[in-house]
């Protein structure tokens, strides 16, 4: 990525040379070009929210920025390049959506997450600390600003415009208002779930703002629940999001020790709390990283997942394919795999190259739910 602070090599994490997407887009080097034009803006408290890959503190390292972001994996890659591109240690401050905010901004730098309710959420966490001269602007690409974004800045943080376009992105030019009312924050939000769908009927569900369908039990999930295995010992919940499908399992034999892994802060910190407000019985741990990547080799009997099928606006199977490998390497011989997914993104494929097996638990017309078991042998490479 060439800027006007020098040339970057990036890369995504986790590193993978068959992966053809950049680690930085169009909207990123919009705003890079935009804040070379108007230098005097960045002194101060320079924060940079949601960050994808860190392609933006990494050119503006200077300015020692801190970067805020739900996503291990863009702070592990932000690391990354942050050492490849030869910025000392501390220079830029790497905070998750989870730690407290900083109590100045002068200069807020906003990507555009994909979620609203995060959006929010960050903003409302955010302005307390900034003031009337703060110097917002946000970036996306064209498809991802929408009217109800710009509402968003609008009655967070004061009025709001936007650039043209530059190779299909966007700009965000925002200037606080100090005397808005402001609303509360509404996140993290609860609700109970429906009857019929076993251990977990009824029962709360704690949702922090950017965790998939935050509002309601998504369909997919609510068909899994109705397929779960009946035991084990060790389990894990493979991108838990919320933490349902392992809140159930627990609910459902309090003998068994449930790991809840993703790589969003804000989900880890969902499923935390959709556990403890069931009381649930028994021994969890909840972790934030990059699947199972740190499980033992040969550790676990069961692995239930829903993986997802984007990476940001990308659509691409490399996660699943990820997940699937990490599970096969965590679970020990005769251990399974669970998983459920659309129809038609054809896991069973990738299950049956992997493992060598795949067998069809469940199906509708819309999903089906899988189970692939480790065998004494060593599945051929992708």
């Amino acid at each position: 990525m060439t800027t006007a602070w020098g040339e970057f090599e990036l890369s995504r994490f986790p590193e993978d040379p068959r992966d053809r997407l950049r680690a930085w887009d169009a909207s990123d080097a919009y705003l890079l070009r935009h804040l070379a034009a108007e230098r005097t803006g960045l002194s101060g408290t320079v924060v940079v929210l949601g960050d994808r890959w860190g392609a933006l503190v990494t050119a503006l390292a200077e300015y020692r920025p801190t970067q805020i972001t739900d996503s291990y994996l863009s702070q592990e890659a932000t690391r990354a390049n942050l050492a490849r591109a030869g910025v000392e240690t501390g220079a830029v401050q790497l905070l998750t959506t989870q730690d407290p905010p900083p109590e100045r901004v002068d200069v807020l730098l906003v990507r555009v997450p994909k979620s609203l309710a995060l959006l929010e959420d960050q903003l409302l966490r955010l302005v307390p600390a900034v003031h009337a001269d703060t110097v917002v602007i946000g970036t996306g690409m064209v498809k991802e600003i929408h009217t109800s974004t710009l509402r968003l800045f609008e009655r967070i943080l004061g009025p709001t415009r936007t650039s043209l376009a530059e190779q299909k992105a966007r700009l965000i030019h925002c200037t606080p208002d100090p005397s808005l009312t402001r609303p509360a924050n509404p996140w993290p939000y609860s609700y109970a779930l429906p009857e019929g769908i076993g251990a977990v009927s009824g029962r709360t569900v704690v949702n922090h703002a950017g965790v998939f369908c935050a509002d309601r039990l998504d369909i997919g999930t609510r068909f899994f629940l109705a397929h779960l295995p009946a035991g084990g010992r060790r389990i894990v919940d493979l991108g838990c999001g919320n933490g349902v499908v392992g809140t159930a399992v627990a609910l459902a034999d309090p003998t068994a020790e449930v790991l809840f892994v993703d790589e969003s802060f804000q989900a880890v910190a969902s499923a935390e709390a959709t556990y403890k407000a069931n009381g649930v019985p028994g021994h969890a741990e909840f972790r934030v990283g990059d699947g199972l990547a740190g499980v033992a080799d040969g550790s676990v009997d069961v692995v239930l997942n829903n993986p997802p099928f984007h990476s940001h606006q990308a659509t691409t199977d490399a996660t699943a394919w990820r997940m699937f490998s990490g599970a096969k390497r965590a679970l020990r011989p005769g251990g399974e795999l669970w998983v459920v997914g659309n129809r038609h993104l054809g896991y069973h494929v990738t299950l049956r190259r992997l493992f060598g097996n795949s067998l069809l638990v469940a199906g509708d017309p819309k999903f089906v739910v899988l189970k692939a078991v480790k065998r004494g042998y060593a599945a051929g490479r992708r």
